[in-house]
């Protein structure tokens, strides 16, 4: 029986990773599509960023109630899983809490693992009544309807669920101990004060057999780990894929002051054709060289964002940060920072799922623009930058806004007529009034 076991869990823990493994490759060529740029600069500073962002959540805590919380959630069940190294090694080998040679340091580690997931399990269920009993501004949005807020559930109820059943595997496994029981208490060792929250369920099991409380153990250790990769495979179609993301999306993210507008590359090397006097504009191409295609100015779908901002889309944690701090938001235009991050990772998938059926992408008469950011998202934006600031995790959705924006203006000429008449004025008198430069300052001789 314990080879067959063995050879069980061997079969479940390949094929978790191998499922965890390909569904990563997939994150890994979508991003891909995007055009590629260069944030390899400053190594030292972005790790640094990236360590009081990502790892320290220095911009989490700028709401300390739910700051605090997310720190104890995040960190207490990332600790917590340290264990799961120790249940491979038994899963692999068919021995029981391996690591109890530490003696007092095992004791301690489990002690300490216990008390979090009491916090952690705590921290769930009011991260859950935040979410579905309290009216908080931030997750009433319209785009966190359907999969969205019920994504958000399921994952809590994982992670109760997980806590939940790492409590009753070493209730369990107390009580045997303390009922003496073989490979339980010769091989474990664990004493009373390292199950500081176990040991108030343990009385419950007092009553039951050997093989019942063997049966209750070994099924809370099987459905813990298999929970485990269960919750590692779906973070590929959660929003908690940034549990992954978030450290290489601050490591990437902008070092440049805050609203500096990008060039185009395109736009500066046409400007610099057109200021060298020994350029020909009208030359053609050499006999058998291919004529270079015109880079499209700004984004019309994702293909044309960069890669940074695709890594964006997958690490939002639609956390509507951003949203509660947007200004056109607030006065009840449409425009959601959140909801434009939302559906450039949905437009992503869908390019993505197309490529996987057919082997490469092929126009499916869609695109990210009209199709799911309107337009009127688009101009109800200040470019204040509050969204980006509002970021836990250096997510940029203005950088999506203003390349959408360009190619409206640069692409289509759309620009709403109040903009194409103050480019019109700055392009004929130099500034954005209507008025001629050398009637500029007539006003100063009124009186």
């Amino acid at each position: 029986m314990q080879l067959i076991a063995q050879i069980a869990f061997l079969v479940v823990l390949v094929a978790g990773i191998a499922f965890f493994t390909k569904n990563i490759r997939r994150v890994i060529r979508n991003v891909k599509l995007g055009k590629k740029i260069d944030r390899t600069d400053k190594p030292g500073e972005r790790f640094a960023k990236m360590a009081r962002v990502a790892l320290g959540q220095s911009k989490m805590v700028k709401k300390p109630f739910s700051g605090f919380l997310h720190i104890i959630v995040y960190l207490g069940f990332i600790i917590i899983n340290i264990e799961v190294l120790e249940i491979i090694i038994d899963g692999v080998f068919g021995t029981h809490r391996i690591l109890a040679f530490l003696g007092s340091g095992y004791n301690f580690l489990i002690g300490t693992f216990e008390i979090l997931a009491f916090l952690v399990f705590v921290g769930v269920v009011i991260f859950w009544l935040r979410r579905n009993v309290t009216n908080i501004y931030r997750f009433l949005g319209n785009e966190l309807k359907g999969w969205p807020k019920n994504d958000a559930n399921y994952i809590l109820y994982f992670e109760m669920v997980l806590m939940i059943l790492f409590i009753t595997m070493n209730a369990a496994d107390l009580q045997l101990q303390l009922n003496g029981v073989y490979h339980y208490a010769q091989e474990s060792g664990v004493i009373m004060g390292s199950f500081p929250i176990s040991q108030f369920l343990s009385p419950l099991f007092e009553g039951l057999s050997e093989s019942t409380l063997i049966i209750i153990e070994r099924t809370a250790w099987w459905l813990h780990i298999i929970g485990i990769l269960l919750f590692l495979n779906y973070l590929y179609y959660s929003k908690h894929l940034h549990i992954l993301l978030a450290f290489p999306n601050v490591y990437l993210s902008k070092l440049t002051v805050q609203g500096k507008f990008d060039n185009l590359e395109a736009v500066t090397n046409e400007v610099k054709l057109m200021m060298d006097p020994d350029a020909d504009p009208y030359a053609m191409p050499e006999e058998g060289a291919e004529e270079e295609v015109p880079e499209k100015f700004g984004a019309s779908d994702v293909m044309d964002l960069n890669q940074v901002q695709l890594l964006n889309a997958y690490t939002c944690t639609e956390c509507g940060r951003c949203t509660a701090e947007c200004p056109a938001n607030q006065t009840g235009k449409k425009l959601s920072p959140r909801k434009i991050m939302m559906d450039t990772r949905d437009r992503l998938e869908e390019v993505g799922n197309i490529i996987n059926k057919k082997g490469s992408f092929e126009d499916d008469g869609k695109q990210l623009l009209d199709n799911y950011i309107l337009r009127e998202e688009l101009w109800a934006c200040t470019t204040c930058n509050a969204c980006v600031e509002a970021c836990p995790i250096g997510i940029d959705p203005l950088s999506i806004i203003l390349d959408m924006r360009r190619y409206l203006v640069m692409e289509q000429s759309a620009a709403p007529s109040d903009l194409a008449n103050a480019m019109t004025n700055i392009e004929n008198n130099g500034a954005p009034w209507p008025y001629n430069q050398m009637d500029r300052l007539n006003w100063a001789n009124e009186k």
